[in-house]
């Protein structure tokens, strides 16, 4: 049975450091797509699934925060690190604000990367599994005592509720 790899999204303009890390990190078992602007990555991930975005703060275009933005409003359970060359406290503040996971200076260590990665994808398994426990709870309370057509207009309000 093939192991489950966690689905990275890595959005960097540039390209040589880009090719760099999804090397890297492909070696070390990450599914890695890789996109070298915010509209490319943002289009990915309509596409995609993806459980993590690894994102560049300073791009051309849609910068990493606007990226940040559209992917946690459009994705539940994404898990965004912003990277960057370019850090300040107060970008890093206003990111984490934004749902970044966490923020992080350009370069790093490769160790200390997938230290992180590790620590972000069980974080978000976390959520979701939280999440998928209360549907549950609320799809067993739903069952309790109502007729099948009530059941199945209550279970398509809470679907309707995930969209």
């Amino acid at each position: 049975m093939e192991e489950k790899k966690i689905k990275l999204l890595v959005v960097d303009d540039e390209v040589q450091f880009l090719d760099s890390i999804t090397k890297r990190l492909e070696l070390r078992g990450f599914e890695v797509t890789k996109a070298t602007n915010g509209t490319e990555a943002i289009d990915l991930a309509r596409k995609k699934k993806f459980d993590i975005a690894l994102v560049d703060l300073k791009m051309p275009g849609l910068d990493g925060k606007q990226v940040l933005e559209i992917l946690k409003s459009e994705h539940k359970y994404i898990e965004v690190i912003i990277l960057t060359g370019h850090g300040s406290l107060d970008s890093a503040v206003e990111c984490t604000k934004l749902g970044a996971f966490d923020y992080l200076p350009k370069p790093y260590e490769l160790e200390d990367l997938i230290l992180k990665l590790k620590e972000v994808y069980k974080a978000r398994l976390e959520k979701k599994f939280r999440d998928d426990k209360e549907k549950m709870d609320k799809i067993f309370q739903i069952a309790l005592g109502n007729s099948p057509i009530a059941i199945l207009e209550e279970l398509k309000k809470l679907d309707d509720e995930e969209k």
